[in-house]
């Protein structure tokens, strides 16, 4: 029975996780070569509301220096460019607890290098703990 419990544990790790398991079998030039990408690797769920989602996102592609181009922060989407391609990364509720981030790529050509929506998934995953906090000038 404990056997049982580890198995569907297991299944459903693997399931809920996709882009990790991309990610962990690709090596490092694997993800900056550009190659034809799925759309399944561009999204991924978060466990974290829609609007820390969204400063997160900020705060990764800051962090991967890539250049911010707009931001509606009303509609929840960033548009940036990385390696002179231009991303549209947009964020949705999935639920109060859960924020989805889709980063697509603004031609619809999803021949890229993969590493670029990795890192941005990478890196809020390790920021996860981290809430925005608010700062009071006055």
């Amino acid at each position: 029975m404990e056997r049982i419990v580890k198995f569907i544990l297991c299944l459903c790790l693997l399931t809920c996780s996709p882009v990790m398991a991309a990610a962990e079998q690709m090596n490092l030039s694997t993800l900056i070569t550009a190659q034809n990408v799925h759309f399944e690797n561009c999204y991924k769920v978060f466990n974290t509301d829609n609007v820390s989602l969204f400063y997160l996102t900020i705060a990764a592609i800051n962090a991967n220096r890539f250049t911010i181009d707009e931001i509606q922060s009303k509609s929840g989407y960033i548009l940036f460019t990385a390696v002179n391609k231009q991303f549209l990364a947009s964020i949705s509720n999935v639920n109060t607890k859960q924020g989805m981030l889709r980063i697509t790529p603004a031609d619809n050509n999803y021949y890229f290098q993969p590493g670029i929506i990795l890192n941005i998934f990478k890196y809020i995953e390790l920021n996860l703990s981290k809430k925005p906090e608010y700062i009071n000038l006055n």
